[in-house]
């Protein structure tokens, strides 16, 4: 088959390049589209997958309309001159082409419907397949979804998918017991983000404060780092994001997506934005798992009263491991299950009315 993976978020190529690595040696063709997003790109080019770049995105409300009708067009062009059978990704355009033309899709979709409205609306409904981890299960107006017992997250880390490279410590002035802590700051520009915020920058500076005794600091930003944070500013290729998040002591931040990375790594994660408790997979990870937790701007002292207690607990690292594979325990090898149903797409009765029988296959 011909596949098309459509990318509009440099997290997205990690969702999908052991997906498509794996349909490669199963004699499938895959395609790449991805917009003009520079870490995208570099990741892309990394992993030694070729691409078609599209035009940048836009940050206001009109010019990401039309550009959503521009990538339709040009995507739509794409499939056709490259005769794809399915199109697939985290992607309002593939599932726009596919209600025009003999397209496939399938969309990959771990947000709740009520933060993400436009999604809601204007995607799930025209995708021919919407996959979603079963923490969402009752969180969807679409009665047809396919839930799988997993996050987005374990396609690339799950242990049968991902081992830390430790050189990456040698590269920020690190040993492997070294204590250091990693944060993410968002810039909250997607169309689900409007009204949404995350910390201040006097909020941050206080994380700072609390943390600086304790060991070294690395803050990575969304976009343009502020000039109070630059001195910690985390300077490592993209693709080791990971390795050094796998030897972090705790992540902070106001991002949903490292949040959940940091739980699958079993490192304690603290997240604040205004999506605190809305996020059911978040959610699930928090209060079924206790691997993260989440609070509002508003509760920013609780936040740190949190803070305070995980810096004092002995062999933080060990215990977070243990509730890590508590997790693992019940969850599955997503990348497999992921190229299962590409590979049955026109028949998914087993897939919708799974049992536990059906998942063993994929842990």
């Amino acid at each position: 088959m011909n596949i098309l993976i459509d990318i509009g978020h440099p997290a997205h190529v990690h969702y999908y390049r052991n997906l498509a690595k794996e349909l490669e040696k199963r004699n499938h063709h895959v395609f790449w589209t991805v917009k003009n997003i520079p870490v995208a790109a570099a990741l892309l080019k990394f992993y030694g997958f070729t691409f078609k770049q599209l035009p940048k995105k836009s940050d206001s409300l009109i010019g990401k309309i039309c550009k959503q009708i521009m990538y339709d067009i040009i995507i739509y062009w794409f499939c056709k001159r490259n005769k794809i059978d399915i199109a697939i990704g985290t992607s309002v355009s593939i599932a726009h082409v596919s209600r025009i033309s003999n397209v496939k899709s399938i969309v990959f979709d771990d947000d709740d419907d009520d933060v993400q409205p436009l999604v809601t609306k204007y995607v799930n409904p025209f995708a021919d397949i919407l996959l979603s981890p079963e923490a969402l299960v009752g969180k969807r107006m679409r009665n047809d979804v396919i839930y799988y017992p997993g996050y987005h997250e374990l396609a690339y880390l799950h242990p049968k998918r991902f081992k830390p490279d430790e050189t990456v410590l040698k590269e920020t002035g690190l040993e492997s017991e070294d204590t250091f802590f990693i944060m993410r700051f968002n810039v909250f520009k997607a169309h689900h983000d409007t009204g949404i915020i995350g910390l201040s920058l006097d909020q941050k500076l206080k994380l700072i404060e609390i943390l600086q005794p304790y060991g070294k600091i690395f803050i990575t930003t969304e976009r343009e780092i502020e000039p109070e944070l630059r001195e910690f500013q985390l300077k490592v290729a993209p693709e080791k994001i990971h390795s050094l998040m796998y030897y972090a002591t705790l992540f902070l931040g106001d991002s949903q997506t490292m949040t959940s990375e940091a739980a699958m790594l079993g490192v304690p994660s603290l997240r604040c934005n205004s999506f605190a408790g809305r996020i059911a997979y978040l959610e699930e990870e928090e209060k079924k798992y206790e691997l993260t937790f989440a609070f509002l701007p508003s509760d920013f002292d609780l936040l740190l009263e949190k803070l305070r207690e995980l810096l004092m607990i002995p062999m933080l690292k060990q215990t977070w491991k243990k509730k890590r594979d508590a997790m693992l325990m019940e969850k599955i090898d997503v990348t497999s299950f992921w190229v299962w149903i590409v590979e049955h797409y026109s028949n998914l009765k087993e897939a919708r009315n799974n049992g536990q029988d059906f998942w063993v296959k994929f842990r």
